[in-house]
């Protein structure tokens, strides 16, 4: 008897893809993502949002997660959600944060990884 699988199998590109669509389906603003494989030993997309809010953000943060256990795509974790400012929600091989706008400047995550692609699955121009 074959067990089943508990995710599907995705890959990377089809994942990103999949979570711009719904960031975007909730408004999320920015939104970039970066192809980092062979740059990160941990992962090999990151996605960076802005939020309006510290309840968007919040709310960017769940609606991708609710998406992800109906679509059966793995996660691991989530920090920075009751904070707010900074949530990073870990989908494996891919990252996701979600920043307020003043935040998101600061830390420049785009810059840590200026390097790497960005992919622009979202029809708006990649931010620079």
């Amino acid at each position: 008897m074959k067990k089943e699988k508990k995710y599907k199998d995705i890959s990377s590109s089809e994942k990103a893809a999949l979570v711009c669509e719904w960031l975007d389906e909730k408004q999320g603003e920015d939104i970039v993502t970066m192809d980092v494989a062979g740059l990160c030993s941990i992962t090999e997309t990151i996605c960076v949002v802005s939020a309006r809010s510290l309840k968007h953000g919040q709310a960017l943060a769940d609606f991708v997660l609710e998406k992800c256990r109906e679509e059966g795509i793995e996660f691991l974790g989530m920090e920075g959600y009751k904070p707010g400012d900074w949530i990073l929600v870990d989908l494996n091989d891919m990252i996701i944060h979600v920043f307020q706008s003043e935040l998101r400047d600061f830390y420049n995550i785009e810059g840590m990884w200026s390097e790497a692609e960005r992919r622009n699955f979202c029809g708006e121009k990649p931010r620079e």
